[in-house]
């Protein structure tokens, strides 16, 4: 008997027993279907080891001399806090530390099953992952995300919640949702709900604006050079290379300004007023993170560019104080900074709630690019291209490796389907 002629027959008079719903099941073959694989896997597998790893890509990228001139070389000025100071202004590689242990880091999260997981935290994380939270996760289930991010944050309250001691959460959670899609052998885009969009549109930073339109970007973010401290000149010259761009772009593309912190309520104003013939889109963190009040201001005062902020903002908590002084119009958190994916999904669904986007910041890395692809208030994904001036093969391998096709919006990307992140290099 078909099921709903059974149904029609036993709904009328009471509920079917669990003996009718087998018997109707294995007529129909619907009990011979096998378990869902996380049924399967869950509470299988145990964490035995948490430690940091190195990466070696298992094609390397040939090495070169980038063509002169280009920002990526690092000998290019870029505006930055710092920028006040003359000994430390034409480049961050002047007062950023040396130390390797005080970059960002891979952290490897190994299971009793040979499962394991990778993921990447922001600068200063790695001691806290060596020195505090592998005793935290050891013999715990891996598939207890939300479980094991609490216990993370509350066990380093009393000297974080912000900065290194997110940034070592952030690895460590991103590791688990790599293990957790490896162990199902799902992308881990289709643990976070699916598809949105097909392809994600990408815009391009730096200031290499005639090789990123030549390779088909039409939107760019310049890396600003100047600030206050270099006075009306710096204006002029920020104002030049807005305007290199707008011709380059046309005027249906789109121009962001990422100002690193390096600029003032009073200079934002300034130049906000000498950008409005160029049709500027954003103008991103212009002041220094903490200046929740001054960004409101900013957004108040200023109608005809978006003030963004979020790269440098930690946890949910740091995105309602943007929320509470109506800060910034599209917020911008760095998954390896900002809590992992875990925190990112509850970053996204605090700024759902009010129909703020979300791009993040680095959002065309193999991770955050999952979340962007399953969540419709994210419309975007950042991209970096290498410098000019290397081998073709080198250009190829970064259009293979972020999965880019081109289309009416310029450059597109979509995250691997490959299990977890699909990251693929040798631990090392």
């Amino acid at each position: 008997m078909a099921i709903p002629a059974l149904m029609g027959r036993i709904s009328g008079r009471r509920r079917m027993t669990r003996r009718e719903w087998l018997s109707v099941a294995a007529g129909t073959g619907i009990a011979s279907l096998p378990p869902l694989a996380w049924a399967q896997e869950k509470s299988r597998l145990k964490i035995t080891g948490v430690r940091l790893v190195k990466t070696r890509p298992l094609r390397p990228v040939p090495a070169y001399k980038p063509a002169p001139g280009s920002w990526s070389t690092g000998g290019v000025e870029v505006a930055n806090p710092m920028s006040i100071y003359p000994k430390y202004k034409a480049m961050r590689s002047l007062f950023m530390a040396d130390s390797p242990m005080l970059g960002g880091f891979t952290v490897e999260v190994q299971t009793d099953k040979g499962v394991a997981g990778y993921g990447s935290g922001g600068p200063a994380g790695g001691p806290i992952v060596e020195g505090h939270l592998p005793k935290l996760l050891l013999g715990e289930d891996p598939f207890d995300v939300e479980k094991l991010w609490d216990i993370m944050w509350r066990s380093t309250m009393s000297y974080g919640r912000m900065g290194a001691v997110i940034n070592a959460i952030s690895g460590v959670d991103l590791a688990l949702w790599d293990l957790i899609g490896k162990a199902l052998g799902v992308p881990v885009y289709r643990l976070l709900g699916g598809e949105t969009k097909p392809r994600i549109p990408c815009y391009c930073t730096g200031n290499d604006i005639e090789q990123h339109v030549e390779y088909g970007y039409k939107r760019l973010k310049l890396a600003i050079p100047y600030g206050p401290a270099d006075g009306k000149r710096g204006q002029r010259e920020n104002v030049e290379l807005v305007k290199r761009a707008r011709e380059a772009v046309g005027k249906d593309g789109d121009v962001m300004l990422d100002c690193w912190m390096a600029w003032t309520e009073r200079y934002t104003l300034e130049m906000a007023e000498l950008l409005a013939p160029y049709d500027v889109y954003w103008m991103e963190e212009v002041l220094q993170p903490h200046d929740y009040e001054g960004f409101g201001r900013l957004r108040r005062q200023i109608k005809s560019i978006k003030i963004v902020t979020g790269e440098h903002e930690y946890t949910r908590y740091g995105f309602r104080q943007l929320l509470a002084h109506n800060a910034a119009e599209i917020w911008q958190p760095d998954i390896h900074w900002c809590g992992g994916m875990t925190e990112l999904r509850r970053i996204g669904a605090l700024a759902a709630a009010y129909d703020i986007p979300v791009i993040p910041h680095g959002g065309g890395a193999r991770d955050s690019v999952h979340w962007i692809l399953a969540n419709v208030n994210s419309p975007w994904a950042e991209m970096f291209m290498p410098a000019p001036g290397g081998p073709k093969e080198v250009y190829e391998r970064y259009e293979q490796d972020n999965n880019l096709t081109k289309g009416p919006e310029g450059i597109y990307t979509r995250p691997s389907d490959k299990p977890g992140f699909g990251w693929e290099f040798t631990p090392v």
